[in-house]
């Protein structure tokens, strides 16, 4: 009797032990949340390296990112996309969704100026650094690459720039557009196309740079590319956001910005 009665007991602590445990898991999920980041996709790399840097000064914290083109996030957003926070590749979107009452004006930050640059394979018969803007008309180009712009604004800086030097309309038939820039990238990459526009903290990435070559086009060829974003109303956790909007903005996370080619607001260009 005694023993059954131990039983019931140790049977009941089990149980209740094990309802127990999903409610705290659900309990911990709501006090810390994963904070989510939609980015352009000129950040891939320089983000993925300030998340890693971000997330040893807050162990047990999880940190998502989304990449893709600021303008299609800019979509998505209008209609409320569940991201807390947006970094885009142009401040304009930031200040559409502020205008269009779906963010909030202080919470617009400015965090890098980006650049452009014409990349091709490094085993390319193509010598981009020594022929500049002429290299989009060597032979061997079939196709050149650059971001849709539509809705990425490093294809609006890319056809401003083949327009400034008068090459827009002659090599107009030969553009395939991507949807973003990492995937105007991948198209040169994988021999779609042979040669292209890219962001610059993209050619200087690791997974790229051994594998390219690049000329840098010049500043005064296209608009400056001022990029900002936003924090959105509806975060989970706004004071964690807030905390990596800072780190983006500080020390640490700026001086991984120039480290992948960005220039900083303040810099005189």
């Amino acid at each position: 009797m005694m023993m059954r009665r131990m039983w019931r007991w140790w049977t009941a602590v089990f149980l209740g032990a094990v309802m127990f445990l999903p409610a705290c898991s659900r309990k911990e999920t709501e006090v810390h949340p994963t904070l989510y980041i939609a980015a352009a996709a000129d950040l891939k790399f320089a983000m993925d390296d300030m998340i890693e840097q971000f997330k040893e000064q807050h162990p047990g914290r999880n940190v998502e990112v989304t990449y893709g083109s600021s303008g299609n996030f800019y979509a998505q957003l209008m209609n409320q996309a569940p991201f807390d926070i947006y970094f885009s590749a142009d401040l304009m979107y930031p200040k559409q969704l502020i205008e269009a009452g779906v963010a909030e004006a202080d919470t617009l930050f400015h965090y890098a100026v980006g650049r452009i640059v014409i990349w091709t394979p490094r085993d390319s018969p193509i010598d981009v650094r020594e022929n500049g803007i002429s290299s989009l008309f060597h032979p061997s180009v079939a196709k050149i690459a650059i971001a849709n712009p539509r809705h990425a604004p490093y294809g609006v800086a890319a056809e401003a720039a083949l327009r400034a030097y008068g090459v827009y309309h002659p090599i107009q038939a030969k553009l395939v557009l991507g949807e973003n820039i990492a995937q105007a990238a991948q198209f040169i990459e994988s021999g779609a196309a042979q040669i292209g526009v890219i962001a610059l903290p993209l050619a200087i990435a690791p997974a790229l740079m051994e594998k390219g070559v690049y000329w840098e086009i010049p500043l005064d060829r296209y608009p400056r590319m001022d990029q900002g974003g936003v924090i959105l109303p509806w975060a989970r956790d706004p004071e964690f956001t807030r905390a990596f909007r800072d780190f983006v903005l500080g020390e640490h996370g700026r001086a991984v910005l120039k480290r992948y080619g960005f220039f900083m607001p303040e810099d005189k260009l």
